[in-house]
């Protein structure tokens, strides 16, 4: 299997849970094929007048407990396999979350960074005519997701709008407050992600405010984790993004972290640790490490050198298969992607039902509810771990498995 391939990595987690749970050939081939894939040209005009075209995907894996729900991304990497792969993990995240959606994700091949903000917006609105035939509040639900924001949201919502010739608040969430957006939907994957922590450190009975944290990736989520934990009494020890690491042993000044970010936009040339190339943060002596980076950042080459217990996966697809052994075999508990970082979906589904019903929530609401899912859904999971006895990753899918198998019996199928 190949680790770098992600829809390879999503195929053999699917089997790994579908044979702790006995699922049979008819049931897999039922399950795992996506529904629909839809591949589509963006001809756009460039600031230059000449029309240049570019390749869009939007797939639907899975659609039996609702309208699927995914983010768009804009990069030059974009693969339709990789596509299919990250709609099928967002089937399975759904689940998990026990949120009545299916599993979408969306993706344009494009270097947004070469682009003006006119082309980026002509770009994003033709993608958004284009994929209009499959989308729509009760049918797929985009949101952003790598370097798409609430202003691509904006202009989807817009161009779906005047199509349909109504405001359709629920077409897609991770919108501007503005037009219907959530409040706490910025905070949400981090704050999530805090939460299961909570839960993991009380199983292992660590006192939270007497554990090490490092953090790889202090981007919207990570630097949220590190801000949550360092106000919980947990040291924070080590922290990266793309300019490189910090690290102190004593604990780092979070705030002032934050802060410098802000004012610099990285972390270079902050005073209060040693500076550390980035990737040798993953090995720094910790109690709870927590991934928010790119995917791929914890391979077999350096999951034996990483001393954490507890791994909180905020990003996606952070470890590869060969290293979730590796890290089993140390005695390392990984909460997995699917359930780590589940918190944004769950808050974009407050999201949509606040934009169907147009009633919108404080800020509180929303927080509380969240926090009610993901301590749910943790508690879920490590059930189902101690029944099928399993990884938390494996146990999770199975918990998805189940859920989505559920549906699937119940519905039928037609014709």
């Amino acid at each position: 299997m190949d680790s770098s391939n992600p829809y390879a990595v999503a195929q053999e987690q699917f089997n790994n849970a579908a044979d702790k749970l006995d699922l049979d050939e008819s049931w897999r081939q039922f399950i795992w094929p996506a529904k629909r894939v839809l591949c589509v040209s963006v001809p756009i005009r460039m600031d230059g007048g000449h029309i240049r075209s570019f390749e869009g995907y939007r797939v639907q894996h899975n659609l039996v407990r609702g309208p699927a729900k995914g983010g768009i991304r804009f990069h030059p990497d974009v693969t339709v396999g990789q596509i299919k792969a990250l709609a099928a993990v967002q089937t399975w995240k759904c689940a998990v979350m026990d949120l009545p959606f299916g599993g979408g994700k969306g993706g344009v091949i494009c270097d947004p960074k070469k682009l003006s903000l006119g082309e980026l917006e002509r770009l994003t609105r033709r993608y958004a005519a284009e994929i209009s035939i499959i989308i729509g509040p009760g049918k797929d639900i985009p949101a952003p997701e790598v370097n798409t924001d609430a202003q691509t949201m904006a202009w989807i919502l817009d161009t779906y709008s005047m199509t349909v010739g109504y405001s359709a608040l629920g077409v897609v969430t991770g919108k501007p407050v503005s037009l219907g957006g959530t409040r706490g939907r910025s905070e949400a994957a981090g704050r999530g992600c805090f939460f299961v922590i909570e839960e993991a450190c009380k199983d292992a009975g660590r006192a939270l405010a007497e554990s090490s944290v490092v953090v790889q990736g202090f981007g919207a989520a990570g630097s949220v984790v590190a801000r949550l934990l360092h106000e919980a009494g947990a040291k924070v020890v080590g922290v990266s993004d793309t300019s490189g690491g910090i690290h102190n042993a004593g604990g780092l000044d979070v705030t002032g972290l934050i802060s410098h970010k802000e004012l610099r936009g990285s972390l270079a040339g902050f005073g209060g640790g040693e500076a550390m190339p980035g990737a040798d943060i993953l090995a720094l002596d910790c109690d709870i490490l927590v991934p928010a980076a790119l995917e791929g950042q914890i391979t077999a080459a350096n999951a034996h050198s990483i001393k954490a217990k507890i791994i909180a996966e905020v990003a996606n697809n952070p470890t590869t298969p060969q290293a979730d052994r590796i890290l089993h075999e140390h005695g390392a508990l990984v909460i997995p992607d699917i359930l780590a970082n589940g918190g944004s979906v769950t808050v974009s589904y407050l999201e949509w039902v606040q934009g169907m019903q147009s009633f919108f929530w404080e800020e509180a609401a929303v927080n509380k509810h969240l926090e009610q899912v993901m301590r749910r859904a943790y508690r879920e999971v490590t059930a189902c771990k101690e029944r099928v006895q399993s990884t938390m990753r494996t146990a999770a899918l199975c918990v998805a498995l189940e859920r989505v198998k559920e549906a699937s019996e119940l519905r039928g199928l037609f014709p």
